[in-house]
């Protein structure tokens, strides 16, 4: 190497091979980081995202049993048919989605764990409902019991099971999210120090020779160029259409999918308060638990739908949150009729307020339930078609890369090698 820097044909190709060099390296990092990117882009569209929304479907359609097993119990002695289908629709929708999150989860991850979880606590749970069925059609009072104990196995069990599965899924959902938005500092680096050092050949050419173009370094100048430039601007679009998937998507997803859980709960809790009829009390003693619960959740999914509503990005999105928000009211005030009617002692009049056809606070929980059903589904669709745009900007870069970089090294040597025959 010494020797060969002595001459001017020995620094040529020793220029020569560095500038192939580092034009290659430069296409082959820019490569390797941007597959990476789009492999995390396109987990988060078609692996992290869909699993944390089957996460929440879980836990939805679980809350959903158990508030459709009370209402059904409520209803008297013959369970009404469409309240029993829809408890069989959320069972079976629960069983088949954790099938198919078992086979897409290591088994020895957190998300693992908490699928043989609820595996195992599910049949105890609707053998527990169909025990409370049985006497309740049977007319004992035992029935009752035995709901309370199934409801409190779905909230000290299976809920808490399903809730820590949603939030280990949610967790890989953001980390590849990061992963994929997350700037290749490297091939930015590298793609700089090509262009210099190019740009820096070019010019040693033309001050020894008074040659203004070479043609082989300006090829390898003009592919190294479009690589970087190509690098900077795709990388920035699916940033940017990332980080809109996860502001106005993914944000407003979580928030609507806790909204939607805790009115479940509120359901729950109302109509429990009258199938306990006063029977369990608050750690005080001083007031029914049930009623505290739905208390405390109704205002938390208050605050929630106000986040949602602040979320929402346009008027398709904000219509159903605000007819949920509607619904919510009416409820409250519904319920406020259910509690004076079952304090002046029509128990009965109660009931039917609770889970009548027309009036009742069963038909202001399904208003509320179908706008933030709507609402979702708005927001996937947002979340979606932004994720699989980023996801977008990225395709091809890989192999253009990689084919540009091996196109500028050639480039670069073609350039080099004809100063040097000009020398034999």
């Amino acid at each position: 190497m010494r020797a060969a820097a002595t001459t001017e044909p020995g620094r040529l190709q020793i220029i020569g091979a560095v500038l192939a060099a580092l034009v290659l390296a430069f296409g082959t990092v820019a490569a390797f980081e941007i597959s990476a990117r789009e492999s995390a882009a396109d987990d988060v569209v078609s692996r992290s995202q869909p699993l944390s929304a089957d996460a929440a479907s879980i836990y939805r359609s679980l809350a959903d049993a158990d508030t459709t097993a009370s209402s059904g119990f409520l209803a008297g002695a013959e369970e009404p048919r469409e309240v029993a289908e829809r408890y069989d629709r959320d069972i079976a929708l629960a069983s088949r989605l954790l099938v198919k999150a078992a086979t897409n989860t290591d088994s020895s991850s957190e998300s693992g764990r908490q699928i043989a979880r609820l595996n195992e606590a599910l049949p105890r749970y609707t053998g527990l409902i169909e025990t409370a069925r049985a006497n309740n059609r049977l007319g004992r009072p035992l029935g009752g019991a035995y709901l309370r104990f199934a409801n409190e196995q779905m909230t000290k069990d299976l809920l808490p099971a399903a809730q820590k599965l949603y939030d280990a899924e949610t967790a890989r959902l953001v980390e590849d999210d990061e992963d994929a938005r997350f700037w290749p500092v490297l091939s930015l680096a590298a793609g700089a120090v090509a262009v210099g050092a190019l740009v820096w050949a070019q010019r040693r050419n033309y001050r020894r020779t008074n040659r203004v173009f070479n043609h082989g370094l300006l090829a390898a100048t003009a592919a190294t160029t479009v690589v970087l430039l190509w690098l900077a601007v795709g990388h920035t679009v699916a940033r940017a259409q990332l980080n809109d998937a996860e502001a106005h998507g993914q944000q407003s997803l979580k928030v609507l999918n806790d909204a939607r859980i805790n009115s479940l709960k509120a359901r729950a809790n109302e109509n429990l308060t009258l199938v306990a009829r006063g029977a369990v009390l608050t750690n005080d003693g001083k007031s029914d638990k049930y009623e505290t619960d739905y208390a405390s959740g109704m205002k938390e999914l208050g605050e929630q739908l106000q986040r949602a509503e602040r979320l929402a990005d346009d008027g398709e999105g904000r219509e159903p949150v605000e007819d949920a928000a509607e619904g919510v009211t009416e409820w409250q005030e519904r319920h406020k009729d259910v509690t004076r009617t079952d304090r002046a002692g029509d128990y009965d009049g109660a009931v039917r307020k609770v889970v009548g056809a027309e009036g009742s606070t069963g038909e202001s929980f399904d208003r509320v339930d179908a706008a933030l059903e709507k609402a979702l589904a708005h927001e996937q669709r947002e979340f979606t078609r932004a994720a699989r745009d980023g996801r977008g900007a990225l395709a091809g870069l890989p192999i253009g890369a990689a084919a540009l970089g091996v196109l500028g090294a050639v480039g670069a040597i073609v350039g080099i090698n004809r100063r040097l025959s000009e020398y034999r």
